[in-house]
């Protein structure tokens, strides 16, 4: 059995790394990497070796169950060439020095229904019930319904295992192995169980472009330093939010897979099933891409086929094929203000302010909250913005805590500016931003402001010689600048210094339209703060109509019909 079980893996390996079976870049690079590792074994320094046995052991282990869902469900599990890989990588290499795993972390991306849940299962029942040791597996998902997916399709399997009868409890929420102790309980932020004060030996990311903070992932990573042979495996699709940690951890692992990166980690195990930027998702061959097991019998291809008719017919679906079907990163948050991947497009060499027709946009908040000043300089058709907030100094460590953000690294990096006591001193946001025009050499043309909360600040500056200008916070009145904004990014107008607080802001803003499809971007539907590009959007609300940078006649009287 060991032979031909190794035959199959490096058949498909190479079929892989070859091309006899189409892939991804990433998919073909995890290959090569696992050959390169194969290849240094003639080495006798080698600190690893390969384990074929454990290889023949996990498939006879899966061997023992049966699907649960889908056209196989009833039927023995038989991994397949694509699922060997895996097991052959995460299980089978190992240290020379005490016979420990070498891979203490996994990340494995794939579109759905490609037996994630499944293979998940099996990795854990199988770390828990043939352990000698007392193993904690603990299966984490944001929420409480989707870390016990996993842990059901657990159950599900163990239950119809008649070997394993009477040498298990289920109870509490909580698999038991009677022999070895081994436990398998679900976690969840929503629950409150994230891993806190656990000891855990196997941890299980289910699903983790939907984790909206590492919070769980760090808990449990910080919770295996006393274990000898720790794993923790991701298994995720892709997502839509660029802003989550999933994706962070989505370009790092990338890396590690890149040749021509200098970014090794021998510990850390990729395999990233994806569709290449250049692939048209029409063309069914590309599938398999980001489908390894579902695009390989008819069904499955029937079944993708299907939901790319919807998403072609209905916009609104094509976000969730991308990521659910072809495994592709977007930046398409639902109702979201921006691409925040154009956004970073704009990123550039700043001008003197002082030689722009410079504009000023002021969003005040309550005392204890974030206070933006946004800018927009005008020169030669291009806007050249930026920002500044404030914050309460003694509210920094409640408000890192509950926004999950380095509000201490921007205030480090010149972006905030903490203010003393509990509640933001309006003064010293008046003073900075005098000071900053005059260290500057700016002349203000205009500045726009929101009434509530800056009526007092908007006398001072008047005083100071700034036109100050009403911006009611009204979706009729901001509908053109929120747009235009936009706009004026997407075509390649805007020049920012790559502000990591401005680029936050934007990644939370979230818009809401009446029923003339008018918008705005709204601090009540948005789910973080955003501030600073709101305190932009009131810059922009006077800066577009620089040198006639909007076309009044065309805005107004093209909605119009007759």
């Amino acid at each position: 059995m060991i032979n031909e079980l190794i035959e199959r893996l490096f058949d498909y390996t190479y079929a892989i790394v070859e091309g006899e079976i189409k892939s991804g870049k990433k998919h073909r690079q995890a290959c090569q990497r696992f050959l390169n590792d194969i290849e240094k074994l003639k080495d006798e320094n080698c600190a690893y070796y390969f384990d074929a046995e454990e290889l023949e052991n996990f498939y006879e282990w899966s061997g023992m169950f049966k699907h649960t869902k889908g056209v196989l469900a009833g039927k023995p599990i038989e991994l397949t060439n694509f699922q060997l890989f895996l097991v052959a990588n995460i299980f089978c290499w190992k240290r020379k020095v005490d016979d420990t795993r070498r891979f203490r972390k996994a990340y494995i991306q794939m579109a759905r229904k490609n037996a994630k849940t499944q293979f998940l299962a099996l990795i854990t029942s199988y770390a828990a019930f043939l352990s000698e040791e007392q193993e904690e597996c603990y299966i984490a998902g944001w929420n409480r319904d989707q870390s016990t997916i996993c842990y059901n399709e657990v159950l599900s399997q163990i239950r119809a295992c008649d070997l394993l009868k009477g040498k298990y409890s289920d109870s509490y929420g909580k698999i038991t192995h009677h022999k070895s102790g081994s436990i398998i309980q679900p976690l969840s932020r929503e629950a409150r169980k994230t891993g806190d004060g656990k000891n855990p030996s196997i941890a299980v990311i289910d699903e983790y472009h939907a984790h909206e903070t590492s919070e769980i992932y760090d808990v449990l990573v910080s919770g295996m330093v006393a274990r000898k042979n720790p794993l923790i495996a991701i298994i995720t699709t892709a997502g839509f939010d660029l802003s989550k940690p999933c994706f962070t951890e989505y370009q790092y692992v990338s890396r590690l897979l890149d040749p021509d990166i200098e970014s090794k980690n021998e510990e850390y195990f990729v395999m990233i099933c994806e569709l290449d930027s250049e692939d048209d998702i029409k063309d069914e061959s590309n599938w398999i891409k980001a489908n390894p097991i579902v695009a390989t019998y008819q069904k499955g291809i029937e079944s993708i086929r299907s939901e790319l008719n919807v998403a072609l017919e209905v916009p609104e679906k094509m976000r969730s094929f991308l990521t659910k079907n072809m495994d592709k990163w977007v930046d398409m948050k639902e109702n979201g203000y921006m691409d925040i991947s154009k956004w970073r497009k704009c990123k550039g060499e700043m001008i003197p302010l002082g030689e722009t027709s410079f504009y000023l946009g002021i969003d005040m908040s309550l005392t204890t909250d974030l206070t933006s000043c946004g800018w927009v300089g005008v020169k030669d058709g291009m806007f050249y913005v930026g920002q500044h907030s404030f914050m309460p100094e003694q509210r920094l460590k409640e408000r890192m805590a509950t926004d999950k953000q380095r509000y201490d690294l921007w205030a480090e990096q010149g972006y905030l500016t903490l203010t003393p006591g509990e509640t933001i001193d309006y003064k010293v946001v008046e003073e900075w931003i005098l000071n900053y025009i005059r260290s500057n050499r700016i002349q203000v043309k205009e500045s726009g402001y929101d009434k509530w909360k800056a009526e007092h600040i908007a006398q001072d500056l008047q005083a100071e010689g700034i036109v100050m200008v009403e911006i009611p916070q009204r979706i009729s009145m901001l509908t053109l600048p929120t747009t235009g904004f936009r706009e004026k990014v997407y075509e390649g107008k805007v020049i920012h210094d790559g502000d990591p607080l401005l680029e936050w802001a934007i990644s939370n803003a979230v818009i809401k339209q009446d029923d003339q499809e008018n918008m705005m971007i709204s601090k009540k539907v948005s789910k973080n703060r955003i501030d600073p590009i709101a305190s932009i959007i009131n810059a922009y609300a006077r800066a577009m109509y620089d040198n006639h940078s909007v076309d009044l006649n065309s805005h107004f009287l093209g909605g119009w019909s007759l």
